[in-house]
């Protein structure tokens, strides 16, 4: 009897056996597809038309390809790479409306507004997307109406010693854009002055129905 005990503790000892490492794989990857799969496949979606509804049109301009969000070299207030806020590993992803510009003229408050108003304007769906700013310079006027009218819309900086490596046909110095980031880290849309509010929302509603995610 001590011989058989001593050999089931050997056993034990030896680790799974190659069907429990291959079960534990299984789960794995199956928990994988249930907590990825949603926004990887709305992605492919969204970028290739698969299974749109037909006749869609996006009403922004596409940035093609994408661009990563790191390549903007951005940080928050409080130091961090904004690049940490997306991708895969992200507790709770979010879209984001991000309006760029170096001087905050009145074209460039247009667009503050109007990020403000799209994003109550999806309501339940209001907490799915963020709002940034990156503003090389900022009226006073503005300034001092900031926390009152936008509080909610975070102040974003290049980071020491870097400036925005902006995509293609943006130019924030030239003339203030929206750019709209996906949860995986993406720019892939932009807006102007010659876009409306209903446009805007049109496409956000469109993505986050796709997506379910983010």
């Amino acid at each position: 009897m001590t011989t058989t005990m001593a050999n089931r503790v050997s056993e034990q000892n030896d680790g799974p056996s190659p069907e429990q490492v291959r079960r534990g794989r299984r789960t794995a990857v199956l928990l994988f597809a249930i907590g990825f799969g949603p926004m990887i496949f709305a992605t492919i979606m969204f970028y290739t038309g698969w299974l749109n509804p037909a006749g869609h049109t996006n009403n922004g301009t596409l940035i093609q390809p994408v661009v990563p969000v790191e390549t903007l070299n951005l940080q928050t207030g409080a130091g961090n790479p904004l690049a940490e806020r997306f991708g895969p590993d992200t507790a709770e992803p979010q879209w984001m409306l991000m309006v760029v510009a170096g001087e905050c003229d009145s074209a460039c408050e247009e667009l503050l507004y109007l990020a403000r108003q799209v994003n109550i304007a999806l309501g339940k769906n209001a907490n799915r997307v963020s709002r940034a700013a990156v503003l090389g310079n900022v009226p006073g006027d503005l300034s001092s109406r900031w926390q009152k009218e936008y509080s909610l819309m975070e102040r974003l900086k290049p980071a020491s010693g870097t400036s925005p490596d902006w995509p293609a046909g943006i130019d924030p110095e030239a003339e203030p854009r929206i750019l709209l980031v996906d949860p995986f880290g993406n720019l892939m849309m932009h807006y102007g002055a010659d876009n409306t509010g209903k446009q805007m929302l049109e496409d956000l509603k469109h993505l986050l129905k796709i997506s379910q995610i983010g």
